[in-house]
């Protein structure tokens, strides 16, 4: 090839840039759980209390424990799983501009979301540990989360209106 010849290229359009994700910081996640658990109380006197309470009442009687537990998981399971596949996001998540992700960056499936729920009971039942996993973890996430691939984003917050 003649060195005196040199081939013109078209440049490189710009790369988009890539999109920067923050991880929400582990105060605003456990603030969002405690308002959750606040929520969690209607959800189960609506699901749980009241027709619990209507076979007492009605037919006099108590359904075993370890059915009021499957029914408790399952109800839970129900309201996590149908928030978390729509937008990623539970009315307490909504609040703190929480956004609940997986490896791709969408909501999780549906094997991920109960996957993750089902992790969150012991991490949470165990005392915390899941929990305090936050605090010896590299990205600060809980246990549950590392172990289903999912992470908490923050939102970014309102823009202001332009004039």
């Amino acid at each position: 090839m003649n060195p005196d010849i040199r081939t013109k290229t078209a440049p490189n359009p710009p790369a988009a840039a890539p999109t920067v994700v923050e991880l929400a910081g582990l105060r605003r996640r456990l603030a969002s759980l405690l308002y959750e658990s606040l929520l969690m109380v209607g959800v189960l006197a609506l699901t749980f209390l009241v027709p619990y309470l209507i076979v007492g009442a009605v037919w006099a009687v108590a359904p075993p424990g370890w059915f009021a537990w499957l029914h408790i998981y399952l109800v839970l399971g129900a309201y996590f799983g149908w928030y978390w596949r729509r937008h990623g996001q539970t009315l307490a998540m909504q609040t703190w501009r929480l956004r609940l992700v997986g490896a791709d960056g969408r909501p999780p499936g549906a094997a991920v979301g109960w996957l993750r729920y089902t992790l969150a009971w012991p991490s949470i039942l165990c005392f915390g540990l899941g929990l305090a996993w936050a605090l010896i973890d590299r990205d600060r996430q809980f246990l549950h989360d590392r172990l289903a691939g999912t992470r908490v984003v923050l939102l970014p917050g309102p823009q202001p209106a332009r004039r």
